[in-house]
């Protein structure tokens, strides 16, 4: 059986898929996830994930960009974007606690992009949370 670590793992492949292009991944979304052995309980989960950042994806992208500071959200990478739009959906729409969110996404981020992404999203992340935690949506 999945784990939720498992289940993200492999929402933020699907939302990597999307974002480079792939939109007919929306359709077979929860056939890829049962091939990847994520089932019942996890598979609901998921598809819940991807289904509700797709739903919200301009409303997350919109909460993420004020906290790049430097960085233009068109200029991130795909899979960056992915970890960050999961996260910002969980902490924003989700009653899981940020600190998992938080921890889960820069442990994805260690496993799929580059040596320095951890920090990247754990910046973002944290500054995301606490001013949500000031100013939580409706």
């Amino acid at each position: 059986m999945a784990t939720r670590t498992q289940a993200r793992g492999a929402v933020v492949e699907l939302l990597y898929a999307f974002e480079s292009g792939n939109e007919e991944i929306k359709k077979i979304a929860s056939s890829m996830l049962e091939e990847k052995k994520i089932k019942n309980n996890q598979l609901a989960f998921a598809l819940s994930l991807f289904n509700g950042v797709l739903e919200k994806i301009n409303e997350i992208d919109a909460l993420i960009e004020p906290h790049l500071k430097d960085w233009d959200f068109k200029r991130l990478g795909s899979m960056e974007k992915a970890i960050l739009r999961l996260g910002a959906y969980e902490i924003g729409f989700t009653p899981t606690q940020n600190p998992i969110i938080i921890n889960e996404c820069i442990e994805l981020g260690k496993l799929y992009a580059e040596p320095n992404t951890p920090k990247f999203l754990n910046a973002i992340l944290d500054s995301l949370s606490k001013k949500l935690a000031q100013k939580p949506l409706n």
